[in-house]
């Protein structure tokens, strides 16, 4: 087969992307194409691209529901692989028998196409041909794989000039081959400024504001850029551990915690992001390693299948996010139950948990608005609403949340 790889950002993925991979499928020359989200990317700080698995999840389920049926796929392959995404780097990854074969497979190619000897081609614009020659190890880039330029009228790229050119300054005949597209006049940049997503798919729209992602005010404004990098790479990490849902609600909190940081102390704010990044690390553990971890913490004081993974969240947040912060641990610690003598930041994190902006599971909007005002309040009416649900079960609660309901005299 001949795949077709497009790499970026998608920050977010729009309509230009899809024309990009329709018109190359229907060049013929390629027989498939895989879209592939950015892990680190090397241009762009942390601070100028959302988290890696917010851009990896809302491409696949565009990919998935626009191009239905056709031979296009979304690998995860730049979250699985240590270090820079350079191009040169994915597309050797990707192209490795032992993955590639495994990954068409694994996305309903017949065994007989996946197993055969494939060819690649990097997906791109023809804006790329002018400076191609800067890109990281670039003459490599042309030795393992084909460029297949999108060709749009008026974008005044001669690309028999291009082609001549690299020729030269590389010492052997590029393989570049071009289809042509009608260019839709589109960039995410554009997209984020002008808070205006007409030009994303459905899906993307519909992701977008399940998950509040492009928000006016961006609370990671009011982070240190070296704690901003650490929760970027801490999402690609935390990619091995939890699944999609998990792992987007555990972002959204950790943004969340920092809105609410930035109202009621500024100077929390980098630990309220980590502590809420990471309040739901050990939720998809294996059980007993989960109650291992817990008693290791918390000694029997968490029993619960349900809320076990809190205080393991706090040893694995040590373990493997090198978390040594003892109130960002206690935060981790008691999201689940909270406890008498709440401190803000354990507050902060209890209520984003509750409240961040893809919980649909009842009307929030009273206890959202709260939040933003008054946070006793706010933890007051989430506690009462525990407190009515456990009731209405017949469930027992939690010693630590009975000592926080008679401190706020519910």
């Amino acid at each position: 087969m001949n795949i077709g790889l497009l790499g970026g950002s998608f920050d977010p993925f729009h309509k230009g992307h899809e024309t990009l991979i329709d018109g190359a499928l229907k060049s013929g020359i390629v027989d498939a194409v895989i879209v592939i989200p950015s892990g680190r990317n090397p241009f762009k700080s942390g601070r100028t691209v959302s988290a890696a698995p917010y851009r990896f999840f809302m491409a696949k389920n565009a990919v998935e529901e626009d191009f239905k049926g056709r031979n296009v796929f979304v690998s995860d392959i730049e979250l699985t692989y240590a270090g820079t995404s350079f191009t040169l780097t994915t597309i050797k990854e990707i192209s490795k028998v032992s993955y590639i074969r495994t990954f068409l497979k694994a996305n309903g190619v017949k065994e007989s196409q996946a197993d055969e000897n494939h060819s690649f081609f990097w997906i791109s614009g023809s804006d790329i041909l002018p400076t191609f020659e800067k890109w990281h190890k670039a003459d490599e880039i042309v030795k393992i794989a084909g460029l297949l330029i999108a060709s749009r009228p008026g974008d005044g790229v001669d690309i028999d000039e291009q082609t001549e050119r690299l020729e030269n300054i590389f010492g052997f005949v590029p393989d570049i081959e071009v289809f042509e597209i009608d260019g839709i006049e589109v960039a995410s940049s554009d997209m984020r400024s002008k808070n205006d997503f007409s030009d994303a798919p459905k899906t993307v729209r519909e992701f977008i504001k399940t998950h509040d992602l492009y928000p006016v005010s961006n609370p990671l404004d009011l982070v240190s850029d070296e704690t901003v990098e650490k929760f970027n790479e801490d999402a690609i990490k935390l990619y091995r551990f939890l699944g999609e849902k998990r792992l987007l609600h555990t972002l959204n909190v950790g943004i969340l915690s920092v809105r609410y940081a930035g109202i009621y102390d500024k100077n929390l704010c980098d630990r309220a992001l980590i502590a809420g990044e990471l309040h739901d690390c050990a939720k998809e553990l294996d059980e007993h390693q989960q109650m291992e971890m817990a008693y290791e913490r918390a000694g029997d004081t968490f029993t619960e299948k349900k809320i076990v993974h809190s205080p393991a969240g706090a040893v694995m947040a040590q373990r493997e996010f090198d978390v040594t912060d003892p109130g960002i641990l206690d935060a981790i610690t008691y999201h689940t139950t909270g406890r008498g003598n709440m401190t803000l930041l354990d507050k902060i994190v209890y209520l984003a948990d509750k409240l961040e902006p893809s919980r649909t599971y009842a009307d929030l909007s009273k206890e959202r608005e709260l939040a933003l005002t008054d946070i006793d309040a706010a933890l007051k009416l989430c506690v009462k609403s525990v407190k009515k649900k456990f009731d209405s079960r017949g469930q027992q609660i939690h010693l630590l949340t009975v000592d926080l309901m008679n401190e706020l005299g519910i």
